[in-house]
């Protein structure tokens, strides 16, 4: 059988630039977002909005959230694979603790991670075929009571992706 892995993997794509322009940017907390910046989960406590980043190319999907130190609680990234396929993530070079939400194309969440650990190498599976992955600060997921069968809106969800 397929399987289909992002793994999160050191990426050297500032070569060129300073050590000092390097660490402003690697540990520099999540900054505002673009246009698809906006993405709310729909549970049964409630329409809950984050201020996302999104990141569907293989070096984005590889840096993730790597370095980042701090994740205000409405914020988080978005994984799109661009089609739905089983996928697995893991903490390394990761310092905060995150919820891993898998989400299928049509926006409903499959499975939810709920606070991996940061610096894990340990695997983390979806559990299913999905094409979204959203992390957000450890702890979210139950706080707003965010379970299976949920449903994520975003721009991108139902829209065919290049």
């Amino acid at each position: 059988m397929f399987h289909s892995t992002a793994v999160r993997q050191p990426v050297r794509v500032l070569k060129g630039l300073g050590l000092g322009l390097a660490a402003i940017i690697a540990f520099a907390p999540l900054a505002a977002c673009s246009d698809e910046g906006k993405l709310v989960l729909r549970t049964a406590s409630g329409d809950h909005a984050f201020h996302v980043e999104v990141v569907d190319t293989p070096e984005g999907r590889a840096k993730g959230l790597m370095f980042v130190q701090d994740l205000a609680d409405d914020a988080g990234m978005l994984f799109d694979f661009k089609e739905e396929r089983p996928v697995s993530f893991w903490m390394q070079n990761t310092f905060i603790p995150l919820d891993m939400v898998f989400v299928g194309a049509d926006g409903v969440v499959k499975t939810v991670h709920a606070n991996a650990r940061p610096m894990d190498t340990t695997s983390i599976p979806s559990g299913a075929p999905v094409q979204y992955v959203l992390e957000v600060p450890g702890g979210v997921a139950a706080s707003i009571g965010l379970r299976p069968g949920d449903t994520m809106i975003h721009d991108r969800v139902g829209q065919k992706t290049k």
